[in-house]
């Protein structure tokens, strides 16, 4: 067994090790304090509806050991099992050019991916959100998402990695700089396009309707100097019984969108608020911070797979008999995540800190006690626990978890 293979298993190993133990603390923690509310949360959320959180949140975890025990599984066969290895020779044998042969392979792991992971992904949907009363989809309207998803990925995706494919043999040493500036225009054109022409494929949009409150919204908007390309409502609830809103596109193709469950769930100042809230992260420059991270993650990234790709080592320690840069590509899309879980508490924090400052601009241009109002009901018909376990949420958590959340805006609220 060669170096890197002890180093790919000792560290396959250790991830699943602390993920399923972060699931444990988790599940432990949220068993503990089901009992009661927290006293922070007692005059908001009733007893019922903190249990069902809890259970919700239980239900939600065992979905989670699974997939991460089927991901390791399926990790193992696509490299020591051999898998890619055989793929590879499969797609080679019936002969086409090796570019293309290449991009077949790619999108074949990719593919085969989905499907394994599809049963978990109808247990979600149609046993945990269903039983939960979240979920309004269709087994129909399932299966049209799916397959749009698929022949969307592929006008997509085999552009951009037959592009990729071709730099990595066509251009020298220093292709990954290249294939990162693909990336990045990729990356642009799709958060441009996002709003206009991939997000209306899913889900219908419409313009904010209440007058009274666009009124109010748009204020706001100008109190804060943003602009945009409208405020839309989006169905989120022909799937789901969850609740969000958010900003997306850039440039002249900004745009504000609110599930319709949110607006419904919520009152006028409480929405204010939420806006607000979002309208921080713009304010505070999060956006191109978080953009600067990705392009400066991606770009090492990409220097890294070129300096791998040269290394007889990675091919034969992962189980692959051949160097190609198809092979190279999809080797290091598989083990990446093996290495990256153990970095992901400072991306986590980072994002907390952000989240932090959103608040704290939404409590300067909004009354604090409105977006506590707020969250309060999106935690309570978002079935979101209370009681998270700090380890737990230190790695998997993007927003604050709620206790510490609340008690920072609560600190806002003029005495």
């Amino acid at each position: 067994m060669s170096m890197f293979t002890s180093i790919f298993l000792v560290a396959v190993g250790a991830g699943l090790a602390l993920q399923l133990w972060l699931a444990a603390r988790q599940s432990a923690h949220i068993i503990a304090h089901a009992k009661s509310v927290p006293a922070a949360f007692a005059d908001r959320i009733s007893l019922a509806q903190h249990q069902k959180a809890a259970s919700y949140s239980l239900a939600r975890l065992g979905i989670e050991r699974w997939e991460l025990v089927l991901g390791t599984v399926v990790l193992l066969a696509w490299t020591l099992g051999g898998g890619l290895d055989w793929l590879h020779g499969r797609i080679t044998a019936f002969g086409p050019d090796p570019l293309w042969g290449g991009v077949i392979l790619t999108l074949t792991t990719v593919i085969v991916g989905g499907i394994i992971e599809l049963p978990l992904s109808v247990w979600r949907t149609f046993g945990v959100e269903a039983r939960f009363g979240f979920n309004r989809t269709t087994p129909a309207g399932f299966v049209k998402d799916k397959l749009l998803a698929v022949v969307l990925g592929l006008i997509l995706g085999v552009p951009l990695v037959a592009v990729i494919l071709w730099l990595m043999s066509g251009t020298g040493d220093y292709w990954w700089l290249w294939a990162w500036l693909v990336w990045m225009g990729f990356s642009l054109f799709i958060t441009w396009a996002y709003p206009i022409w991939i997000a209306p494929l899913f889900n219908k949009f419409k313009p904010l309707q209440d007058a009274a409150l666009r009124t109010r919204l748009e204020a706001l908007l100008q109190r804060c100097g943003f602009r945009s390309n409208g405020m839309f409502v989006m169905d989120g609830s022909r799937r789901s019984a969850h609740g969000n809103a958010y900003f997306t596109g850039f440039g002249p193709n900004k745009r504000i969108v609110f599930f319709d469950t949110l607006l419904d769930g919520l009152e006028a100042d409480e929405v204010e608020a939420v806006l607000a809230h979002e309208l921080g992260h713009f304010k505070r420059r999060h956006i191109v911070k978080m953009l600067a991270l990705s392009s400066t993650l991606s770009l090492l990234g990409l220097a890294l797979l070129g300096w791998l790709a040269q290394q007889a080592w990675f091919y034969s320690g992962l189980g692959v008999t051949q160097a190609t840069p198809a092979l190279a590509l999809v080797l290091f899309m598989l083990v990446l995540p093996v290495f990256s879980v153990f970095i992901s508490p400072l991306i986590a924090h980072l994002s907390r800190r952000h989240e932090f400052e959103a608040d704290d601009f939404a409590a300067q241009q909004t009354n604090p006690g409105h977006l506590i109002s707020g969250l309060l009901k999106m935690y309570r018909d978002n079935a979101s626990t209370l009681t998270p376990d700090p380890l737990y949420s230190a790695f998997h958590h993007s927003h604050p978890p709620a206790p510490v959340r609340i008690a920072h805006l609560s600190s806002k609220i003029p005495t």
